[in-house]
C-alpha cells in the first residue's frame, strides 16, 4: 500500500515508518498538517495514518479538510487511521466525528500492526475494483453504444464547459456538423447491418483525424459526438481562426478515401459526408447561435452537390450563412 504517515515527531515517524516497509509498504512522511495536506492534494494514497497531538493543525483538523477536499469527488474515501499515545474515549469519538476509520496506540504491538494493515490492504484493493468498476460504468453511460464515440448529453456537458472557458478566455470556439451522405439509401440498398458497420467507420475514421488534430497541437481538446442518427458533431474549443477549415477539407478527403462502395451516392460511387463549419472568434453569448449557423452551412453543402463543407469565416458574429 502507499500510506501517508503524518507526524511531527520525525524519530516516531522513523520507526513507524521502517515496521511499516518492513510489511513491504510504501510511506511517505508529512511534519505536519500543512504538509500532509499538500501530499495529499499532489497524489493519491490507499491509507493515511494520523498523528492527533500536532503544533499548528491537529489530526482532527487535517482530517476534516480532507474529507472536504473528497467531497469533491463522491466516490473519493481514503481510509484514515488515527495513531496516538492518548486513546481516550473521548479521543476516540473526536476522532470519527472528523472522519476517522480506526484508532490505535503509537505503542501497538507489531503483530497488531500488521494484522491492521492486511486489513487496510484488502479494503485498498476493494477500493480499486469499485473505482474502476465506477468509472468502466460512467464511461458507458456517456459512450454511444454503436460508434463507442461520445453520446449527444455527454457531448452537450462537455459543450457547455469548453464553451463557458472560451467566454472567459475570449478564445476561438469551432463546430462542424457532419452527416453521411444518402445514408437512407444506403442502409435501404445494403441493409441496416451494414449500415450500422459504415457509421462505425466513418466514426472512427472522424475520431482519428481529431485525434492527429490534437496530437499535432493544431487544436486543443477537440473531439467528436455522434449527435443522432447519421449525423455527428466536431467540437474544436480552441483553435487559430481559419483551422477549422483545414479540419473540414481533411474530415471530408479522408472519409471519402475510405473507399466504402456506395453504389446510390451519385456519381461518388462511395461513401461520403457534407460537412457545415462555423467559428466564433471570440466565444460570445450563447452558442445556439454557432449550432444553428453549423446546420445551416450543412444542409447548404448538400445542396451544393455534397462530398463537400460549406465555411463560415468569423467575422462579423453572429451572422447566418449567405
Amino acid at each position: 500500500m502507499k500510506i501517508l504517515l503524518v507526524d511531527d515527531s520525525r524519530a516516531i515517524a522513523m520507526v513507524m515508518g521502517a515496521r511499516l516497509e518492513s510489511f513491504g509498504h510504501d510511506v511517505k512522511h508529512a511534519i505536519n498538517g500543512e504538509r500532509a495536506i499538500e501530499f495529499f492534494k499532489a497524489e493519491s494514497f490507499d491509507l493515511i495514518l494520523m498523528d492527533i497531538e500536532m503544533p499548528g493543525m491537529n489530526g482532527f483538523e487535517v482530517t476534516t479538510r480532507i474529507r472536504a477536499l473528497e467531497g469533491l469527488d463522491a466516490w473519493a474515501w481514503t481510509p484514515i487511521i488515527f495513531v496516538t499515545a492518548t486513546d481516550t474515549d473521548t479521543n476516540l469519538v473526536t476522532a470519527i466525528e472528523a472522519g476517522g476509520d480506526d484508532f490505535i496506540s503509537k505503542s501497538v504491538p507489531e503483530n497488531v500492526l500488521q494484522a491492521k494493515m492486511k486489513a487496510m490492504s484488502r479494503i485498498a484493493a476493494m477500493r480499486t475494483r469499485l473505482y474502476l468498476a465506477n468509472r468502466k460504468l460512467k464511461d458507458q453511460a456517456s459512450r454511444d453504444g454503436l460508434t463507442g464515440l461520445l453520446n449527444r448529453r455527454a457531448m452537450d456537458m462537455q459543450v457547455d464547459i469548453d464553451w463557458e472557458t472560451a467566454t472567459l478566455s475570449a478564445r476561438p470556439f469551432s463546430l462542424l456538423m457532419v452527416d453521411v451522405d444518402n445514408f437512407k439509401k444506403y442502409n435501404d440498398h445494403y441493409g441496416h447491418q451494414t449500415g450500422d458497420d459504415c457509421l462505425r467507420a466513418v466514426a472512427n475514421c472522424l475520431e482519428e483525424c481529431i485525434q492527429r488534430v490534437n496530437n499535432d497541437r493544431v487544436a486543443q481538446g477537440a473531439f467528436v459526438a455522434r449527435y443522432g442518427g447519421e449525423e455527428f458533431a466536431v467540437v474544436i474549443p480552441d483553435a487559430a481562426p481559419g483551422v477549422h477549415a483545414g479540419i473540414a477539407a481533411s474530415l471530408i478527403e479522408s472519409v471519402h478515401a475510405m473507399g466504402i462502395p456506395h453504389e446510390l451516392n451519385g456519381n461518388f460511387g462511395v461513401v461520403t459526408i457534407s460537412l457545415g463549419a462555423a467559428c466564433c472568434d471570440p466565444a460570445v453569448g450563447e452558442i445556439k447561435p454557432l449550432f444553428r449557423l453549423a446546420d445551416q452551412l450543412l444542409y447548404k453543402a448538400k445542396e451544393a452537390g455534397r462530398n463537400r463543407a460549406e465555411v463560415a469565416w468569423p467575422t462579423g458574429w453572429p451572422a447566418d450563412p449567405a
